[in-house]
């Protein structure tokens, strides 16, 4: 019996250093389980393989070869203007001056510079996508194809609130780009930017889509909902396209986070669902019409206090701030704290997502409104208006042809309720030109010009053609209202055309 144990037990120990020497000192030797390379393996096949295979959909140059014919590189010229100092009228008046003392002034001197940046064609017939920063305040623009080819290209519309433009050559059967549906976008899916960064030109750069629904607060451009990415975007590639894996636009390259003035990874596009309605309205209208409620929301999304604060269901909606008194949120019986959860049936998730609704209606139509007050579920019904925007066009020589020495905007109710006016008609002066007639009668920002030539004005179209048909050397006599300490006072202004 003894025997019998003790060869039981080498046999085990032998065994044991079998399986050893197998495994330790012959690894090149071991072959892979046979049931892992099987096809109906859960673990899948050829879990040995040498290196991971590229899947077919990730074929960057598959797609720079069909979107990249159709990004061009745009040059914009620009007037700008900067004061010097320096005395005016001739040298010898200059040295009299100085001679007894007068002090210099400051004297607005204009200057040419070029923005470079990029665009992409949207259809065979030469309309371009880029950004409205790109294309603002331009005198001239030429646009400059992959294939040498150079256009003139002028404005047909533009929209500082997405930073959007719409322009168009006098081409035919060019190369265009496909814009796709933004909605399907995901975090982390390979996307491509195609642009001129630092005048480098037809440059590809590949990332990931780091995350969506960006607001940045960046002045004007305040319907924000950009596509975060890392693929490299530096100044240059403004305009450009964010392209997917099939070959679609899905966003359009706007801004960049960055504390040196280079790319560090973080890069943002305008979605291209957003560019689709704006470059459909820039195209029909040459401006873009949004709806208007009449409310200031809060901006942060609601957390947990306020959920508490204010009886909320859930941390989804948006928080009234405040209601402008005759807006249509006013007529509708809206209140401060209210807040709004369902717009026509749809969920608001956020302050921003409720802005976004409302823009998207068109003005005269008739929405229900769920919202929370006190606690309570109430449905209410709003007539939505048209959102005014500031018109900027210029009344200087640059728009008009002449110089009378200031520059005016249309002054609209949201404007006088903004800068706490009760004149909410004619022109608000906006800057008075150092060294004209103007600044010497005494005129400054904001005054307003009710009446021109005894006629009333109330808009910047009327007072350029006032202006167009005036000659140098005639006389404008304006009616000048300025508030001041809340009461107003009206002068009488004449001014000579130059």
């Amino acid at each position: 019996m003894k025997k019998f144990v003790w060869i039981s037990l080498a046999s085990f120990f032998l065994g044991v250093l079998l399986a050893g020497y197998i495994f330790v000192y012959l690894p090149e030797k071991k072959a892979a389980p046979s049931f892992l390379n099987s096809p109906s393996s859960p673990l899948g096949s050829n879990l040995y393989a040498d290196a991971p295979q590229v899947k077919p959909d990730l074929d960057f140059v598959k797609v720079s070869d069909k979107v990249g014919p159709a990004v061009v590189k745009i040059d914009a010229e620009k007037v700008e203007k900067q004061s010097v100092m320096g005395f005016q009228d001739s040298p010898f008046e200059d040295f009299w001056d100085r001679f007894f003392g007068r002090q210099p002034q400051q004297r607005p001197q204009e200057y040419k510079m070029t923005v470079q940046g990029t665009g992409f064609f949207i259809s065979a017939d030469g309309f371009i996508l880029t950004n409205n920063h790109i294309a603002e305040k331009a005198t001239k623009i030429k646009v400059f194809t992959v294939q040498g080819d150079e256009f003139p290209a002028k404005v047909i519309g533009a929209d500082p609130k997405t930073d959007i433009a719409l322009i168009k050559v006098e081409a035919k059967n060019v190369p265009f780009a496909e814009l796709g549906d933004s909605g399907l976008v995901k975090v982390g899916e390979w996307v491509l930017a195609i642009g001129n960064p630092f005048g480098m030109e037809h440059t590809v750069t590949a990332g990931i889509v780091s995350a969506k629904g960006r607001q940045l607060d960046l002045g004007d451009s305040n319907y924000e909902d950009y596509i975060q990415t890392d693929a490299a975007i530096n100044r240059g590639n403004s305009g450009g396209p964010l392209v997917n894996m099939k070959g679609e636009v899905i966003g359009i390259t706007s801004n960049i986070l960055t504390p040196s003035g280079g790319n560090i990874g973080i890069g943002f596009a305008i979605p291209s669902n957003m560019a689709k309605k704006v470059a459909s309205q820039l195209k029909d209208k040459g401006r873009v019409i949004r709806g208007w409620l009449g409310v200031s929301i809060v901006t942060q999304p609601i957390d947990q206090d306020l959920q508490k604060s204010l009886s909320l269901k859930s941390k989804k909606g948006a928080l009234i701030n405040s209601v402008e008194p005759g807006s249509p949120a006013d007529k509708a019986g809206l209140k401060q704290y209210d807040v709004v959860v369902e717009v026509n049936g749809q969920i608001v998730e956020s302050p921003t997502d409720l802005r976004m609704k409302i823009a998207d209606i068109q003005p005269g139509t008739k929405v229900e409104i769920k919202l929370v007050r006190d606690g309570k579920d109430k449905t209410i019904t709003a007539t939505i208006a048209e959102l005014e925007t500031e018109d900027k066009t210029k009344t200087s020589s640059e728009s008009a042809g002449k110089n009378i020495g200031i520059t005016a905007t249309n002054l609209t109710p949201p404007i006088a309720r903004r800068y706490g006016l009760k004149t909410s008609e004619g022109l608000l002066i906006t800057e008075v030109e150092n060294g004209s007639e103007a600044e010497r009668k005494g005129l400054q920002p904001g005054d307003i010009i009710l009446e021109v030539n005894r006629q009333k004005i109330d808009s910047v179209n009327q007072w350029e053609s006032i202006l167009k048909k005036a000659k140098p050397g005639d006389a404008l006599l304006l009616l000048i209202r300025r508030e001041q300490d809340g009461r107003s006072q009206d002068a009488i202004v004449t001014l000579r055309v130059q």
